[in-house]
C-alpha cells in the first residue's frame, strides 16, 4: 500500500470516528464521511463498499490488535491468570474505540469475536484442540464469562479488584483446559 493510499486510509477512519462519536452507524452517509474526510464518494468506494463495511474493518482491526496483544504477553494454555489480566488492560487501553465501535451494535459482540480469534490463533498451534469439548467451553467461559463480570462490575468496584477476582477464577479454569 503506497503512502497516499494509507493517508486517504487514515483520513476515511478519522472522519468515520468523528462522526460516530456523534450519531450512530445508521445515520451516517457515505456523502457526509466523504466530505469530512476531503475525499470523493468515488475514493471511498475504491476502498469501501459501504459505511457498515467500513465499521466491520475498523472492528476486525480492533479484534486483531487485541488477540495480537494478548497472545504476546501469555499463552492461554498455560493455567496463569496473564490472559484476563492482558484482555483486560488491552480493552482498557483501547476503550474509547472499543465504546465507538462496538457499544452501539452490543459490546458483548467484541467478547464473541475476540474469544472467536483466539481460538483460532490457538487451532493453528494446537488442531487437536478444534473437537476438544472442554477446551471449547472452558475458552467460551473464560473470555465471555470475564469480559461480562468485568464490564458489570467494573464501574461498581476499582478495576484492578474485579480483574484480580476474575483473574483468580480464571486461574482455576485455565487449569482445566488441559
Amino acid at each position: 500500500m503506497d503512502l497516499r493510499e494509507r493517508k486517504t486510509r487514515r483520513s476515511i477512519r478519522e472522519a468515520f470516528l468523528e462522526l460516530l462519536e456523534t450519531k450512530p452507524l445508521e445515520r451516517i452517509t457515505v456523502k457526509e464521511l466523504a466530505a469530512r474526510a476531503e475525499i470523493s464518494k468515488a475514493t471511498f468506494y475504491l476502498h469501501y463498499h459501504s459505511v457498515f463495511d467500513l465499521s466491520e474493518a475498523l472492528q476486525r482491526e480492533l479484534v486483531d490488535d487485541v488477540v495480537t496483544h494478548i497472545l504476546a504477553e501469555c499463552d492461554p494454555l498455560t493455567g496463569s491468570t496473564d490472559l484476563v489480566v492482558e484482555l483486560f488492560e488491552a480493552f482498557d487501553e483501547r476503550r474509547e474505540l472499543v465504546d465507538l465501535l462496538f457499544s452501539r451494535n452490543g459490546s458483548f459482540a467484541l467478547a464473541a469475536r475476540i474469544e472467536d480469534a483466539i481460538r483460532e490463533r490457538i487451532l493453528e498451534q494446537e488442531p487437536s484442540l478444534r473437537d476438544d469439548v472442554r477446551f471449547n467451553t472452558l475458552l467460551t467461559y473464560q473470555v465471555q464469562g470475564g469480559y461480562w463480570a468485568y464490564s458489570t462490575n467494573r464501574r461498581k468496584f476499582q478495576a484492578a479488584d474485579v480483574v484480580g477476582v476474575i483473574a483468580e477464577a480464571s486461574s482455576a479454569v485455565t487449569s482445566l483446559m488441559r
